[in-house]
C-alpha cells in the first residue's frame, strides 16, 4: 500500500509552487540578471582599455617619427682626438 501511494504521489505536480522553489526560481533569475551585467560591465572596460592602448600607440609613434626626424637633422659630430705630447 505505502508503494501505491508514493506512486501517485510521483506522479502527481502540484499547481502550486512551493516557496523554497520560488525562491530558488528568483535567485536564479537574479543571479543570471548580475551575471549579464557584469559581462556588458567586463566588456565595456575591455573597449576603454583598446581605446586608450591605440590612443598611446599613436602618441607613441608620433613621438618616434619626431625623434627620427630631428635625429637626421642634427649631424652627430666626432670628438677631435687630441695629440698627446712627447
Amino acid at each position: 500500500m505505502f508503494l501505491a501511494e508514493a506512486d501517485k504521489m510521483a506522479g502527481k505536480k502540484s499547481a502550486e509552487l512551493s516557496p523554497e522553489s520560488i525562491a530558488r526560481a528568483n535567485r536564479q533569475r537574479l543571479a543570471a540578471e548580475e551575471g549579464a551585467r557584469a559581462m556588458a560591465d567586463v566588456e565595456q572596460r575591455a573597449i576603454a582599455v583598446r581605446k586608450n592602448m591605440e590612443r598611446l600607440r599613436a602618441l607613441r609613434e608620433t613621438k618616434e617619427a619626431e625623434k627620427a626626424r630631428t635625429h637626421v637633422a642634427i649631424p652627430v659630430t666626432a670628438k677631435k682626438k687630441r695629440k698627446r705630447a712627447p
